[in-house]
């Protein structure tokens, strides 16, 4: 069994479609208009009507007003929504979808707060003070192992093909999210980093770690 891999924060068809034809498992659209990845709902679903059903669609969202949340996910038929900030469980749960809750770990103290969040999955990311995410900084992978408890973990944070396959033996994640470091600026992506990150990661059999 492999690890799953998501690469986030895609802007345009050619990249997405390289990462869909290199083997991503999820594909990430990023509605926060501060995110130098943000991209236009309208301009997601064009790109969207290209991707195969099979390929997992995720938008990310900041808090985000709900009916915004609930308008985006329906024209753009998204597979799952993935929440960035300060977002509560109550929150999460009101859209009737699959959600992934993102946790930005600074310290231990911070994994007492995952177990108030209801879903099969959870993200962990690093910690940077007033960034949600995408900052390229490598996430603490002890605090992301003792995070595995509370569902599937999708390891975020500083992952690049050099450093992927350490952290998959660290952290023995269900899936690693990628965005920075398969990139060559914010929100371009690199066909040859996508096709190095996914073929390291494939070739690791996560059961026998």
């Amino acid at each position: 069994m492999s690890v799953l891999v998501k690469i986030c924060g895609l802007t345009n068809l050619d990249d997405t479609l390289d990462a869909v034809e290199l083997g991503a498992d999820f594909l990430g659209f990023n509605f926060y208009p501060d995110s130098p990845r943000f991209i236009e709902p309208n301009d997601a679903l064009d790109i969207i009507q290209e991707v195969p059903q099979q390929v997992k669609k995720v938008g990310i969202f900041v808090n985000q007003d709900p009916q915004t949340v609930i308008d985006t996910a329906v024209e753009l038929q998204l597979d799952f929504l993935q929440f960035h900030g300060d977002e509560s469980a109550d929150y999460c749960n009101a859209f009737g979808r699959p959600w992934i809750k993102a946790f930005r770990l600074r310290d231990e103290s911070d994994l007492g707060k995952i177990a108030a969040y209801d879903s099969p999955w959870l993200l962990v990311d690093a910690y940077v003070e007033k960034a949600f995410g995408g900052t390229g900084v490598v996430s603490n992978w002890d605090l992301a192992k003792k995070a595995k408890k509370n569902g599937l973990l999708f390891l975020s944070g500083g992952l690049k093909p050099e450093n992927v396959e350490q952290a998959i033996s660290a952290v023995h994640p269900y899936a690693i999210d990628v965005a920075s470091g398969v990139e060559q600026a914010p929100g371009i992506k690199d066909r040859s980093k996508i096709a190095e990150l996914i073929a390291r990661v494939k070739k690791i059999d996560i059961s026998s770690l």
